[in-house]
């Protein structure tokens, strides 16, 4: 494209004077009007720098609002996600409000039916011939001029920044070349300010194709037209406003609130051929004008309508400031040339009061009040947040206050209560231990009717396992009768002191943690102590002796004698000395069976004693008839025959009486003494084991409550630094929301002044 651009001004371009186009002979003349400062054109550009700076400082606000709020959107006290996503819809309002008001320049979009003489008009109004025009369908694509600090005009292809020669456009834009470009394409012609009042202060013009050669005008409205300022239709005197033509203006006027309409009757020197019809054709165009911006559209007023129709010829307008800047010699112009052209010249005037004015107002009022609006809601909900995070804090710190207190009162309570369940523990532990000592030895001492009870078959042969069912019996029963004894009153006294730590320990703990102890509940088994007696092992080393031993047996009467004569000496001597100590007998005892007796003096024995005891310690023939000699020479042996017999009576109805059952009585009789003996040995053991249970479930029982306090305490401490977070999280909300509430009353003052300075004074 460069290269055929080059080619089409080498070919427009020759090396004589006679050859120059006239585009490249203007650079010669000089602008016939000269800006001034006070040109309604500059207070827009001041005007629109001016709104462009707030709005950079109302976009960072609301940025830095946004983000504010949502880092609080967790606090649903303080905001709501519904705010919030209002907040963030601002953030695209502002940022398309930006987008707006970001150009450098008003924008003027021409449109109209082919041929009706739009870029005739923009000709005129540019003072030139720039832009390609005649007959048939002219322009092939959107032609945007603009005004450029250089003293030299160039054009710019979309899509490229390559400087090209602006003699070219005449080829490149026409509908009729051979390399034509695409008719959405936009290629920008820049032209030096100097050379055009209207682009000195950065007024854009933009042409475009007919409206009625392509049916992209969609396309064409949001790539082209979103950010136009003003449309001016060029319609066509010698007929009347097209269907077309109305259609494209209703589709801008959809997305475009309000836009500014001129409507330009073009070609009205076809009115001088028929003057007797020139009012009627007027008024018939003025009126359908009128009804299609005020009543279709709706953009405007009636006489606001009255001052955007024209009717003009811009050919004419074109062809005189040629001819009065020497470009082209005069030509003969139709009759009532002066009246087109001064209201060419008054549609100029208008053109610019609009763009310094109207434009203006209408464009920037309506950012500024959006921005207020903004502001002003931002400021609201910041209000609200400030108002919100104040409140919930001083909530935070009563509650704050009351937990502190509340710890430091269950701190104080749980070490006197504490003092009190060690003391009351004590008195009880040593209660148990004194009745269960109590009750066991009661227990051992009707030890023979508990064995008495024991009714299985009995056989001496096999005792093994009436051993072992005789011991399961015993321990059962003394078991079973030990808690028939104690289970009731211990029971009620376990319950008694779990109750009450129950109930002055859950005095410390929150309500909604009260209850779940489960010590006092319905239907809990009552404590019980284990009374682990463990006979089997108790009387493991028992040895029964169920040998007959005949009662009137001679080693029988010793042992009695014996026994009654060490416990006599016993006596004697305790009478005699009541603070000596008894005298420790020894036991009989028999090896190999023979029976030893313990040694005495000689005066303490009788003959007879010391006789029996040489016969049965003999053990052989000969003591025996020594006796048997002795006894013969001293009673006779009438009395020796009679005393054997009754001897012999007695020994043989003993024997005979030693039956199974009486084995079984034996042996239980040396049980209940065995079992006595070793019973005895382990009452303080036992005692102190239930004691010791005892112990262990009251003090489990108020270890399990002093945890449940301490997990009071942990989790008040927890609520604590959360409490302390919560504050400072809202300190810190509250002041940011009034550094930013101040910034929006800042950005409200700086909108007033603007309006004061820009907008009220039009």
């Amino acid at each position: 494209m460069a290269a055929y651009l080059n080619r089409t001004v080498s070919m427009m371009s020759g090396d004589g004077p006679h050859n120059r186009s006239p585009l490249s002979t203007l650079s010669d003349h000089r602008p016939i009007r000269t800006p001034t400062e006070n040109s309604p054109l500059q207070i827009f550009v001041k005007a629109k720098k001016k709104i462009n700076d707030i709005f950079i400082e109302i976009e960072d606000y609301v940025n830095d609002t946004v983000d504010y709020m949502q880092k609080l959107e967790e606090k649903q006290h303080i905001i709501n996600k519904d705010q919030v996503k209002e907040t963030e819809t601002f953030k695209s309002k502002v940022v398309g409000i930006k987008d707006v008001l970001a150009r450098d320049h008003m924008k003027v979009a021409f449109f109209g039916r082919t041929s009706n003489g739009k870029s005739s008009v923009i000709n005129a109004m540019l003072r030139d011939k720039i832009l390609p025009s005649g007959i048939g369908h002219t322009t092939n694509c959107f032609l945007q001029v603009e005004g450029s600090p250089a003293d030299e005009p160039y054009l710019v292809l979309e899509g490229s920044e390559e400087h090209c020669a602006v003699e070219s456009v005449g080829q490149l834009a026409h509908a009729l070349c051979k390399e034509k470009l695409n008719e959405s394409q936009l290629v920008k012609i820049y032209w030096p300010r100097n050379r055009c009042v209207l682009l000195r202060d950065d007024v854009v013009f933009v042409d475009s194709p007919g409206v009625d050669v392509s049916p992209n005008l969609d396309e064409w409205i949001d790539k082209h037209c979103l950010d136009a300022d003003v449309f001016v239709l060029v319609a066509n005197a010698e007929s009347t406003l097209m269907v077309t033509e109305k259609n494209f203006f209703h589709k801008v006027s959809t997305r475009l609130s309000k836009p500014n309409i001129f409507i330009l009757n073009n070609r009205w020197d076809a009115s001088a051929s028929e003057p007797e019809f020139l009012d009627q054709v007027r008024r018939q165009h003025q009126e359908r004008g009128l009804d299609f911006l005020v009543k279709e559209l709706k953009v405007c007023t009636s006489k606001e309508a009255e001052e955007r129709i024209f009717f003009i010829s811009a050919k004419e307008a074109l062809l005189a400031r040629l001819s009065e800047r020497g470009h082209t010699s005069p030509t003969p112009l139709a009759d009532g040339f002066q009246n087109r052209y001064f209201e060419f010249q008054d549609f100029e005037r208008k053109f610019e009061e609009c763009i310094s004015k109207s434009a203006v107002k209408t464009k920037f009022e309506q950012h500024t009040q959006r921005g207020r609006f903004i502001a002003n809601e931002l400021k609201n909900l910041l209000d609200t947040i400030y108002n919100n995070a104040q409140k919930l804090k001083g909530e935070k710190l009563e509650v704050r206050q009351d937990l502190n207190e509340k710890m430091n009162y269950t701190e104080q309570q749980l070490m006197l209560i504490t003092r009190e369940m060690k003391q009351k523990i004590h008195h009880m532990v040593e209660d148990v231990e004194q009745r269960v000592s109590k009750a066991l030895n009661e227990e051992i001492r009707r030890l023979s009717n508990l064995v008495d009870e024991f009714n299985l078959p009995f056989h001496s042969e096999v005792l093994s396992i009436y051993k072992k069912e005789l011991h399961a019996h015993v321990e059962n029963g003394l078991g079973s009768n030990l808690r028939a004894r104690l289970s009731t009153a211990l029971a009620l006294n376990m319950e008694t002191s779990q109750r009450e730590m129950t109930e002055r320990v859950e005095s410390l703990i929150p309500p909604a943690q009260r209850g779940i102890t489960g010590i006092i509940t319905p239907g809990r088994q009552p404590f019980q102590i284990l009374y682990r007696l463990n006979c089997d092992n108790l009387c493991a080393d028992f040895r029964e002796d169920l040998e007959f031993r005949f009662s009137w047996g001679i080693t029988a009467m010793i042992q009695r004698f014996a026994k009654g004569s060490s416990n006599s000496i016993a006596l004697k001597n305790k009478r005699e000395s009541p603070t000596a100590s008894i005298i420790p007998m020894t036991p009989t005892e028999q090896i190999d069976g023979r029976l030893i007796l313990p040694s005495t003096s000689a005066e303490d024995w009788s003959i007879l004693t010391k006789i029996a005891l040489t016969s049965v310690t003999s053990q052989g023939t000969m003591g025996g008839l020594l006796v048997a000699g002795f006894l013969l020479k001293t009673v006779g042996w009438r009395i020796i025959i009679l005393t054997g017999a009754i001897y012999s009576g007695l020994y043989l109805y003993e024997r005979l009486t030693w039956t199974n059952k009486a084995k079984e009585k034996s042996f239980k009789k040396q049980y209940v003494a065995h079992a006595t003996r070793k019973l005895r040995m382990i009452v303080d053991l036992t005692s102190a084991n239930c004691s010791h249970q005892v112990q262990q479930e009251l003090s489990g029982t108020f270890s399990r409550l002093c945890h449940l306090v301490d997990e009071a305490t942990t989790e008040m401490d927890k609520q604590l630094k959360e409490l302390e977070g919560h504050l400072n999280s809202l300190e810190s909300a509250a002041g940011r929301a009034k550094v930013l509430r101040n910034k929006a009353n800042y950005l409200i003052h700086e909108l007033e002044l603007f309006e004061d300075a820009y907008l009220k004074t039009i």
